[in-house]
């Protein structure tokens, strides 16, 4: 008797969205289909893992350089492969959601990059996921132009040599795409997002001069590297372009990856471009795998913790020479300024910091550096340029002067700043804001005048939760507890109400948002990531 036929994928509670048969085609479903049957079983193994070092980071309170991979490190001859021409300069990237608005004034923006995010910037609703498929598909076919019906304005694409390279950013390995499933079992949101990108555009981008580009988020080891270097080198036979054709770049936002950055471009050196250095998600993991080291381990207010910390200067400062090392690009973290049309005065002060940052940047070696909002590309760039020229890149700056010890990088008590009560009422703030936000299908939100991601609720409430379990004091002498927390959120929520009135609260996920957060920031067992629990709450 024959084996069964392996079953399709199926379409599961989703509504029928406009144009959807464009990109969920029978053919884009069976190679999503078939990445899942090939590489879900590995994917689960490393989320395993993941589980099991986490505990061996309690146990110690600390993390070391892999013996195992020491010779990689120590071999100086390999390199990652030459960066494509439309790879070379990445000197300001611009991030952003695939919404149709947000893909025009993207790739318009004059920033060398766009990503194109699936992931932190994006609450996946099947509507997010599908359309901004499409968005991306149409920008490649040029046939995005639209008039905004309520404004009247028209967005138009410029022409395509003005154009930002897209790199596309799709969700980590840990989350699941609930509407896609085979043989009952969701397919990873990684594998979809990819999947469907890449089998429509791979072939369409080349035709165009570029290619299949690739951010690669929350990677916790070079093994998780090494599943990503498979599902490129298998998507590449399957659609029949040559190997080595994918490029992918890393954000190292997460301490476990900070100390493989070398293994995990060796294990993509036929398909990597760079490394990422952000600030938020980096934060995020620190707290999510020392939450029980104790006092030495506990971070003051986010915003203290700037890139100058000295446990951040040994991340950046590592990254770019690892990068330079090994040929690759080392790209810079964000300028999250949403500059204000009333207050001049606030922009004046938040683009000379946004300019000292990326001059920082620039000077330090990286390559490229992200911007949030069009408004900023000037600056980045004009940092950039002056320490660039004309050369595209300055990999040939080594940084063979940076000498990384393993304790550097969680060397976080080496920061001269504590938690105070302002920064416990930010994080309920941000927190409750950006989750009510996500609820409704947002995932970039301009809030207190930065453009906030999922990152940003990740460290808000992580933080809540370090300081309830370290018994951590503020600066006016209270102890945070849980108590003190749901003193703040209540308050938070009481000032929402007064501030956008009775009707629009009623009309949000307020109430839903702040029960959210505290569950999250208050619960025993610490959640892994936010955005599982709040993925089940979430509408469409």
């Amino acid at each position: 008797m024959s084996a069964p036929a392996p079953s399709p994928l199926a379409i599961v509670d989703a509504e029928p969205l406009p144009r959807q048969e464009e990109v969920l085609t029978d053919a884009a479903l069976a190679f999503v289909a078939e990445l899942h049957r090939r590489f879900t079983p590995r994917r689960d193994e490393l989320l395993a893992r993941r589980a099991e070092r986490r505990a061996e980071i309690a146990r110690t309170s600390t993390l070391d350089f892999l013996p195992e991979t020491a010779a990689i490190r120590a071999d100086d001859s390999w390199k990652v492969a030459p960066a494509p021409a439309a790879l070379q300069d990445r000197r300001v990237e611009i991030t952003g959601p695939t919404d149709r608005k947000m893909t025009i004034n993207a790739l318009n923006s004059g920033a060398k990059v766009w990503l194109a995010d699936f992931e932190d910037a994006s609450a996946p609703t099947w509507e997010n996921v599908v359309l901004g498929q499409l968005n991306l598909a149409s920008a490649y076919t040029r046939s995005i132009d639209f008039t905004d019906e309520r404004t009247g304005k028209s967005y138009a694409l410029r022409p395509d040599e003005e154009l930002a390279t897209v790199v596309t950013r799709p969700r980590g390995w840990h989350l699941d795409e609930r509407h896609l499933q085979v043989d009952g079992r969701p397919v990873p949101g990684a594998l979809v997002d990819f999947g469907l990108y890449f089998f429509h555009n791979a072939q369409r981008l080349l035709d165009l001069g570029k290619g299949p580009y690739f951010y690669l988020p929350k990677t916790e080891s070079h093994l998780e590297a090494r599943l990503w270097n498979e599902v490129f080198v298998f998507a590449q036979d399957y659609v029949g372009i040559p190997q080595g054709t994918v490029r992918a770049t890393v954000l190292i936002e997460t301490i476990t990856a900070a100390y493989e950055m070398e293994e995990i471009l060796y294990e993509l050196r036929d398909h990597a471009s760079g490394l990422n250095a952000g600030r938020w998600d980096y934060l995020f993991s620190i707290v999510k795998n020392f939450r029980d080291g104790g006092a030495k381990f506990v971070l003051p207010d986010r915003n203290a913790v700037t890139m100058t910390a000295p446990f951040m200067r040994a991340y950046t400062e590592l990254l770019v020479r690892t990068c330079h090392k090994r040929g690759a690009h080392a790209i810079g973290g964000m300028a999250a300024f949403i500059p204000s049309r009333r207050d001049a005065e606030v922009n004046k002060v938040a683009f000379e910091k946004v300019r000292a940052d990326k001059d920082r940047e620039a000077g330090d070696g990286f390559d490229g550096s992200w911007v949030a909002h069009p408004d900023l590309v000037p600056i980045a760039m004009e940092s950039f340029d002056k320490v660039l020229g004309d050369r595209p890149h300055q990999k040939d700056r080594l940084r063979e002067d940076v000498d990384v010890k393993a304790a550097d990088l969680i060397a976080v008590d080496s920061l001269d700043a504590k938690p105070t009560y302002a920064g416990l009422v930010n994080a309920v703030q941000v927190g409750v804001r950006y989750i009510e936000a996500w609820l409704r299908g947002l995932g970039a939100v301009a809030i207190f005048n930065l453009m906030e991601d999922a990152a940003t609720a990740e460290i808000s409430r992580s933080q809540i939760w370090q300081w309830i379990n370290a018994e951590v004091v503020l600066d006016n002498g209270e102890q945070v507890t849980a108590e003190l927390a749901r003193k703040v959120a209540a308050e938070e929520l009481a000032n929402i109400r007064a501030e956008i009135g009775d009707e629009a609260f009623a009309a949000g996920n307020w109430q839903q948002a702040h029960d959210l957060l505290l569950t999250v920031s208050l619960d025993e067992d610490y959640a892994d990531f936010l955005t599982l629990p709040a993925y089940e709450q979430l509408k469409g």
